[in-house]
């Protein structure tokens, strides 16, 4: 009985999250942040929300978690009495790992991916991977997805859909854990199911049910 109240109670707890998030990106794009199709931006991604005007974000795009977007900078307004403040501008297909910070006045070109907690401070050309503090190009998306395709052809492989409905069971994790016991492996085939069933946090521009 208690497991059927807790149940209920997490289907509960998830719609109000859903609502939150969409009213959270109506919000943003009504004070002027341009936000494009099927984007994943979830919760834990802080956007300047009073300078969120200047800052627009292509279709596609995908946030992980913790990622700051900023439009301004006010940590020398008590010596000189300014704030520095800029255009954000993200073209599409731009993947940011966790923890990315993008600082004010750049232009991401499209199609770029941002490892985990780089700090982008400058614009960076297209089909480009960065990496740092300040980020800088560590190569060229293409050959970072030819390394990965090559990796993927001998690496332990899992199916998106073999997992997606038994993820946490005993059976899956053991298997897993046994495959994963000595090096890194992939998941496969989640992108298009995951955008059809609207998994995760999209903008307002698709439906997130």
């Amino acid at each position: 009985m208690l497991s059927l109240i807790l149940d209920q109670i997490g289907r509960m707890k998830g719609a109000l999250e859903e609502k939150r998030a969409i009213r959270r990106w109506q919000k943003l794009e009504e004070l002027g942040m341009q936000i494009g199709k099927d984007v994943f931006l979830p919760m834990s991604t802080w956007v300047d929300d009073s300078h969120c005007f200047l800052i627009s974000v292509g279709d596609r795009c995908a946030f992980g978690p913790n990622c700051v977007i900023l439009a301004h900078d006010a940590t020398m307004n008590e010596i000189l009495d300014g704030t520095r403040i800029g255009r954000v501008i993200i073209h599409e297909s731009c993947k940011f790992g966790y923890g990315t910070i993008i600082l004010p006045g750049v232009e991401i070109g499209a199609r770029v991916i941002s490892v985990a907690n780089s700090v982008i401070s400058r614009s960076i050309p297209p089909d480009s991977v960065v990496s740092g503090i300040p980020a800088k190009v560590i190569g060229s998306v293409k050959h970072y997805v030819a390394y990965h395709a090559m990796k993927m052809k001998t690496a332990p492989s899992f199916t998106y859909q073999e997992f997606v409905d038994d993820w946490f069971s005993t059976e899956k994790r053991t298997e897993m854990l046994r495959r994963l016991a000595k090096t890194s492996g992939y998941v496969t085939g989640g992108y298009g199911p995951a955008m059809k069933s609207g998994r995760g946090f999209f903008s307002g521009k698709k439906s997130l049910t």
